[in-house]
Order: C-alpha cells, then sequence, then structure tokens
C-alpha cells in the first residue's frame, strides 16, 4: 500500500512534468512534432521547413519551437546565421514523464473501485 509520502512525492513529480505536459498538450505542438519526425532529418530541421508544412506563421512556429525546448523535447543547433531543430538524444523529460506515469499507475491501480457501476 502506498503512503501519504508516496503520494506527495508524485505530486512533486507531476509538478515536474508540467513543461512536458503542457508543450505535448497542444495540438499546434503535436502537430509540428510530427512533422519534423516526418521530415526524418536527424540533424536538424530549420524554422522555414516547419513552417512550410503547416498553416502556422514563422513567428507562431518559433514560439512553439521555444516552448518545445524549453520543456526539454528538442534542442537547437547554429550554423552561422542558421538554426537547427532536434529531438534531444537524451530525453530527460520524457523520461521523467515515464516514471510519473508508472508511478501513478501503480498508486491508482491499488485504490479501491469507488464508483457505482463496476462494468467500467
Amino acid at each position: 500500500m502506498h503512503t501519504k509520502e508516496d503520494i506527495d512525492k508524485l505530486a512533486m513529480e507531476f509538478e515536474q512534468c508540467q513543461k512536458i505536459l503542457i508543450a505535448l498538450g497542444d495540438e499546434n505542438r503535436q502537430h509540428m512534432i510530427l512533422e519534423m519526425m516526418k521530415i526524418g532529418n536527424c540533424s536538424g530541421v530549420r524554422v522555414n521547413e516547419i513552417t512550410d508544412r503547416t498553416y502556422l506563421s514563422r513567428p507562431a512556429v518559433s514560439h512553439h519551437l521555444q516552448i518545445l525546448k524549453d520543456a526539454g523535447i528538442l534542442k537547437m543547433r547554429r550554423e552561422a546565421t542558421k538554426n537547427y531543430y532536434y529531438f534531444d538524444p537524451d530525453m530527460e523529460s520524457f523520461g521523467l514523464l515515464i516514471e510519473m506515469l508508472k508511478k501513478a499507475i501503480s498508486i491508482t491501480s491499488e485504490l479501491p473501485d469507488r464508483s457505482q457501476n463496476h462494468e467500467d
């Protein structure tokens, strides 16, 4: 059985994952991530490439890329005056999210069913 401390730790971990949850929760950013994957250039993509594949303006794409970067999903490499965005190979933010979700599943799976309808 999980203790109050376990639940408090889960809450803290959930708080630590807020940036990635917010970043992944936006459908424009989800679309951008999918388009970046479809481009398939592991060395990175430029803002213009993403703008061409979405209905978003260049400033909007730049804004969303910054949020994805701040969340630890993307990194940026500069070559002269060109910026290339690529997926963070460490995936530390995804690892934190996965661990938090595993802990949430573990804690909630031990809770009793409190619904009136046990068919769900």
